[in-house]
């Protein structure tokens, strides 16, 4: 158009006539209050998206939003839109690759060529096939095409300007099933699927681990070279993999024996290598164990400054000066690091076990260390003793914590609450109880252990001194005996009985009280007492299994026999009761020693 930009009047005005809203340049409208069904010239009709040379169709409108509905004109006919108050005409389920439709209603006076015109703009169209009965099917070339033709459905069509009932018809366009359509779907879902296959197989081939090379087969050459591979400690698997697969494919031979032998020998020289490694990486292993330790006992430490810091913060003289929220957060962050010291307790504790079960049966056999044994076991049972002190009083105090926060809780909480916390009040107390008498227990038991221990050393002192004055005495033996003369040699003979007499007499007794006693040896003396031991902790009492597998612990070679045996011959020390019903009857040993001291 020849109009000029800079006078907006008549661009205004040249677009009304065309039936569009005014639009400036910059893309703001001209006349804000335009109405497009307004001021049209006469004779040109409004802009309709199926309009001849247009080939636009909108996208599918919204069922909630209604749907106005232009006369399309063609060039040998005129297609009016249905009423918009009447429903949307009906059409059956899309068949999977549909491309052909079905039109109906066509004018009897209607050719393919005006059926070509009106749906060529819809797509391309491949095929029509018309029947004589005013319906035909169109075959399109893409799916979508079928969606623009569906449009179409509902209007009015008429041939030319004539009213004649030949010339005027209703199209009704719906989807049609062709085997055609279902063919070409099918192949294209083949196809997609051959696609999908083959790349989850090229998938599953990328991550799929190579194959290993093949071994090659046996010739001098490659003897050669397998030999000077065995030789070097970095190619010795490669080689011993390539001599394993030869030997068992059976080309040892007369000839080849000799190779095949110096081959082996190169791999026999490798064992001693093998042997030192392993010892380096176990050293390697032990100190880090000690690492590991030593950073365990130092976590330890910290941990046990932090619960202290929790409890002296949850003291009466700090704990009234926290709001509410403040002291439950404490509370929390207490239990929380008391269950992971707890943790790194159980941890460490379980690595001394295993460094005490790994002693050997040499040391624990040595006579000469009985006694030593017997005080680091003393030791190590005063130590344990005092690790399950420390742990139950770090619960006796997590227990204080908790009955103290339900305390305070309890006044403030609704009466349906008061019944179940005032039960809750009575178990942690009777839990408390429980535990403070059962602290109680083992606090006596440490004391015991204490003076158990003391006169252990004493006794090791006053055999001590023993020795030296035995050792004495004979050196200043043994110097008179070099001073006298021969005769005098006699007089030491006839001293020597007396001595023995004198040791004779000074061990009977001991062997007559071990023969009397139910006790035959100093092993089962050790043993007894032990037992005794662990009985005592064991209020309730312990099966012969439980027992004997503590023992195993201290030797190995200890049997349940030996020990039933032992515990039967001493009944006024251990008792056999039987506990449950039925099939859960069990029997338990308990310790009585104390009620025979009573009963004296």
């Amino acid at each position: 158009m020849g109009l000029p930009m800079s006078d907006p009047t008549a661009w205004a005005t040249a677009m009304n006539n065309l039936g569009m809203a005014p639009m400036g340049m910059t893309g703001q409208p001209l006349l804000p209050d335009f109405d497009p069904a307004l001021g049209m010239m006469t004779g040109i009709p409004p802009i309709n998206p199926m309009m001849p040379g247009l080939g636009i169709v909108p996208p599918p409108i919204p069922p909630d939003m209604p749907a106005v509905k232009e006369i399309i004109h063609c060039k040998s006919c005129t297609l009016f839109p249905p009423n918009p108050h009447l429903p949307p005409p009906a059409t059956r389920e899309r068949p999977p690759g549909c491309k052909t439709v079905f039109v109906g209603g066509l004018p009897e006076n209607g050719t393919e060529q005006i059926i070509m015109e009106v749906f060529e703009q819809c797509g391309e169209v491949i095929a029509i096939r018309k029947s004589k009965k005013n319906f035909c099917h169109i075959r399109f070339a893409e799916e979508f095409m079928v969606d623009k033709a569906l449009y179409l459905s509902g209007y009015r069509i008429r041939l030319g300007s004539s009213t004649d009932k030949k010339d005027t018809g209703r199209l009704h366009v719906d989807f049609a099933q062709a085997r055609d359509d279902l063919y070409e779907w099918e192949c294209k879902q083949r196809m997609l699927a051959r696609e999908e296959r083959h790349r989850r197989r090229l998938e599953e081939e990328r991550f799929h681990p190579p194959s290993p090379p093949p071994v090659v087969h046996y010739s001098d050459h490659e003897c050669s070279i397998v030999a000077e591979k065995l030789k070097d400690d970095t190619k010795f698997s490669e080689a011993v993999q390539t001599l394993l697969t030869w030997i068992e494919r059976g080309e040892v031979n007369r000839r080849t024996a000799n190779n095949f032998y110096s081959m082996i020998q190169s791999a026999n020289s490798h064992i001693r290598r093998l042997v030192n490694e392993k010892a380096a990486h176990e050293k390697e292993m032990e100190e880090a164990k000690e690492k590991f330790k030593l950073a365990l006992s130092g976590i330890l430490v910290q941990f046990e400054q932090i619960v202290a810091v929790y409890h002296s913060a949850s003291k009466q003289k700090a704990w009234d000066h926290f709001t509410k929220a403040q002291r439950k957060n404490i509370s929390v962050w207490c239990k929380q690091a008391e269950e992971i010291r707890n943790i790194h307790n159980d941890e460490l504790m379980g690595i001394r076990r295993e460094e005490e079960m790994e002693m050997s049966d040499e040391e624990i056999e040595d006579p000469s260390e009985m006694k030593e044994t017997d005080e680091s076991a003393l030791v190590s049972q005063v130590e344990a003793l005092k690790e399950e002190n420390d742990s139950l009083r770090w619960q006796l105090d997590a227990y204080r914590n908790e009955v103290e926060l339900l305390k305070q809780e309890h006044g403030k909480a609704s009466r349906d609450e008061d019944t179940t916390k005032e039960q809750q009040l009575k178990l942690l107390q009777q839990a408390l109880q429980g535990m403070q008498q059962h602290l109680l227990k083992v606090q006596d038991e440490y004391k015991k252990r204490e003076a158990e221990l003391e006169k252990v050393k004493e006794d090791k002192l006053k055999i001590e001194t023993l020795l030296e004055t035995l050792k004495e005495q004979q050196s200043v033996a043994n110097e008179e005996d070099k001073e006298r003369d021969v005769t005098d040699g006699q007089g030491n003979e006839s001293s020597m009985p007396r001595v023995c007499a004198c040791s004779q007499e000074k061990e009977c007794p001991v062997e007559k009280t071990l023969s009397n006693s139910p006790v035959k040896s100093e092993r089962e003396a050790l043993l007894v007492g032990i037992i005794s031991t662990f009985l005592h902790v064991h209020p309730f009492g312990a099966s012969i299994e439980y027992i004997c597998s503590y023992l195993q612990r201290l030797d190995s070679k200890i049997c349940t026999t030996e020990v039933e045996v032992l515990m039967t011959r001493l009944q006024t020390t251990f008792k056999q009761e039987l506990s449950g019903v039925g099939a859960s009857l069990e029997k338990k040993w308990k310790f009585c020693g104390f009620d025979g001291l009573k009963m004296t």
